[in-house]
């Protein structure tokens, strides 16, 4: 039996200036992110108590929450694929299933999520044309 494990991150209001707007657009109230991050099962199944032998996640968030708040960007699109440039620069990270969703897409209802999925050779790729 292969063993896999996945730490996961939800529902995390990220504080970034995303879109553009004409006057009588809804302009979305925040946006979420969920993050999947695939680690090595020896990461999460451990011998021993102790933040040495799990991957330590909070580096990442503070990461991810500084480059949220770096400026305006058109799409939900870019700001993801930074995010996912930044979990390319942990080694510990072998795979990615990103989630930005934005509320409300009209007047007060609705989300709209746009999703990436990366896989580990793709991160191997990015760390190489880094």
């Amino acid at each position: 039996m292969t063993m896999t494990s996945s730490i996961e991150l939800r529902d995390m209001i990220l504080a970034t200036d995303i879109g553009t707007y004409g006057p009588d657009d809804p302009v979305p109230d925040h946006h979420l992110l969920d993050l999947i991050l695939d680690v090595a099962a020896d990461r999460v199944m451990i011998l021993q108590d102790g933040m040495a032998h799990v991957f330590d996640y909070d580096p990442l968030i503070a990461d991810i929450k500084g480059l949220a708040k770096t400026g305006h960007r058109e799409t939900q699109e870019w700001l993801m694929t930074q995010i996912v440039q930044l979990c390319a620069k942990y080694p510990d990270i072998h795979g990615v299933d990103i989630s930005l969703r934005k509320f409300p897409v009209d007047h007060g209802s609705g989300t709209l999520d746009v999703r990436l999925a990366v896989d580990h050779s793709d991160l191997t790729a990015l760390r190489a044309s880094a």
